[in-house]
């Protein structure tokens, strides 16, 4: 089942679209990871999934063929931004509360437990916890909804590496106990490499690739040779991208399977979630939505 689906999604402001032409079948129970630099799209994506904005063109489903926005998706999202969208001047156990008051299922009990393992006293204004415990306020009131998609748009820019790692912990075990799928916009790559199982990469308002991080990984791989050859053996396979280092070259190349020869004079190996990310934000040309349809021009990065 998709959690998320869309179909040639976009949504345009004034002359410029922020999106355009998304087509994507996100599976469920995953953590999917939304990557892109700023203005690439991620947002708009995002709060289009959670029927926060009205698309321009296509359509998109949440929760296995529920329209984004209706009654049913809302009922069985939680979203959190960027800024931990906490009241300043409550009371944690006020936010509580208020967010008890505004939504149809709440888990008042579960939320105060792992408050309580977070070791954030109710009493406390919002305002005065650290970033850190807001952001993990803000996912505690999104978890005790009981969602089956939880859309996390940057929550980890404002926070130490400690401080994500506990959130990222908290997110892995609300899946494991609970089911929860989730979307996950971040620039931490690294964050992402460790939890991500699906990654959608966006840039310029248009998706670059997208898949299984296990089959994005097996089907890439990073060729060193000299870098005299470079344009040649680019132009004889797949290339993502080349990049040359005085006289040695790499290039990212898509393959078939590991068996694909290696071109004479030239060493393979894999490639990292990061290496593969950055290779296709750097990459220009025209985007596809997925590995297989994805073709692109060779970038030389000189």
């Amino acid at each position: 089942m998709s959690i998320i689906e869309t179909s040639g999604l976009g949504k345009r402001y004034g002359k410029s679209w922020a999106l355009r032409d998304c087509t994507l079948e996100i599976p469920s129970g995953q953590v999917a990871a939304l990557v892109g630099p700023n203005g690439a799209g991620k947002s708009t994506l995002m709060n289009m999934a959670a029927g926060l904005t009205v698309p321009t063109a296509g359509t998109v489903t949440v929760l296995g063929g529920e329209p984004a926005g209706s009654p049913a998706a809302l009922d069985g999202i939680a979203f959190a931004a960027q800024d931990a969208p906490v009241y300043k001047n409550l009371s944690v156990r006020d936010m509580l509360h208020l967010t008890r008051n505004l939504n149809r299922r709440f888990d008042q009990r579960s939320a105060q437990a792992r408050l309580a393992d977070l070791g954030i006293p109710l009493g406390k204004k919002a305002g005065k916890l650290s970033g850190g415990q807001q952001a993990q306020l803000a996912l505690t009131l999104a978890l005790a909804r009981r969602p089956r998609l939880l859309i996390l748009d940057e929550p980890l820019a404002a926070l130490d590496p400690l401080a994500r790692q506990d959130f990222l912990s908290t997110v892995m075990t609300a899946m494991a106990d609970d089911g929860v799928s989730v979307l996950l916009s971040s620039h931490a790559l690294a964050d992402l490499e460790r939890v991500a199982d699906y990654l959608v990469v966006l840039s310029g308002g248009e998706v670059r690739v997208a898949g299984q991080v296990d089959d994005l990984l097996a089907g890439h791989r990073v060729l060193t040779g000299p870098a005299e050859a470079a344009d040649q053996s680019a132009a004889q396979l797949s290339t993502v991208q080349v990049k040359r280092a005085g006289a040695q070259a790499h290039l990212l190349v898509r393959t078939s399977g590991p068996d694909d020869p290696v071109p004479p004079g030239w060493e393979a190996y894999t490639v990292g979630l990061e290496e593969l990310t950055l290779a296709y934000l750097r990459a220009p040309g025209t985007p596809g939505p997925s590995l297989v349809q994805h073709t692109q021009p060779t970038e030389v990065a000189r």
